[in-house]
């Protein structure tokens, strides 16, 4: 991360953090530049959303992390702007769920690919996959299409964070449970995702986890009620209501 020190009393505190983890991202080659206005227009979803978790997206959560326990295979796909804000959270939620973390990219080289593990082991993962990439989803002819036939392939429950709207079509034909986060209910990755939660994603993924420890000990039935319950499309559309009203 740059020098720059952040006061944490400043109103703009986590965005500027944000942004600095996005900036050291590009530094360290395990970012893209075009990631930096990923970022941007994610933030600006933010704002309107109060920079809150609303109650909308914390059920979603709490629908994901069923979903996650309930899981024969979850798989955690991490690209380079996840990498960058929230590597320690994603190897705390894969601990949680036991799910395998799963690096995959548009901008795809060897080189970010392995700066990406690398930097993920750095923070505590034991195994990333991603490296291999023996599989391939159907329907698509760019980089993303790449995956461990082990891993994001073979899954049954995978969670792509930010937006990836092509991906997340694709994998949805190939049946698998998708756990969307990205700040526009309006993106197709929100519209096609099983299970959407609109919010940021460094607040997302913890609560995630947070909710997953909590409902550890719950049965089968208790899991696939919760669920069952979900109804994505109205998820979405209280999402796009606070986003316009400014009203949780």
């Amino acid at each position: 991360m740059s020098d720059i020190e952040i006061p944490e009393s400043h109103p703009r505190y986590q965005s500027l953090l944000t942004r600095h983890r996005i900036e050291a991202g590009v530094e360290k080659g395990i970012t893209s530049k075009q990631g930096l206005i990923a970022q941007g227009r994610g933030e600006a979803f933010d704002y309107l959303l109060g920079e809150q978790t609303i109650p909308s997206a914390d059920e979603a959560a709490r629908v994901a992390a069923a979903s996650l326990l309930l899981a024969d295979h979850p798989v955690i796909s991490v690209n380079g702007n996840v990498a960058a804000l929230c590597p320690k959270e994603i190897i705390e939620l894969a601990d949680a769920v036991d799910a395998d973390i799963e690096v995959n990219l548009f901008n795809r080289t060897e080189e970010r690919i392995q700066a990406i593990v690398e930097h993920l082991r750095e923070h505590g993962a034991d195994e990333v996959k991603g490296l291999t990439a023996d599989g391939r989803i159907p329907g698509i002819d760019h980089e993303r299409a790449k995956v461990d036939a082990d891993g994001i392939e073979s899954a049954d429950v995978v969670v792509v964070p930010l937006e990836d709207g092509d991906r997340a079509e694709a994998l949805g034909a190939m049946g698998k449970t998708e756990i969307v986060v990205d700040l526009n209910p309006m993106s197709r990755s929100a519209q096609v995702a099983t299970i959407p939660i609109v919010d940021n994603i460094m607040r997302a993924v913890p609560n995630i986890t947070a909710h997953a420890r909590d409902l550890k000990d719950a049965s089968r039935d208790e899991l696939e009620a919760i669920v069952d319950a979900f109804d994505a499309d109205e998820a979405l559309a209280a999402a796009e209501r606070a986003i316009r009203s400014g009203d949780e």
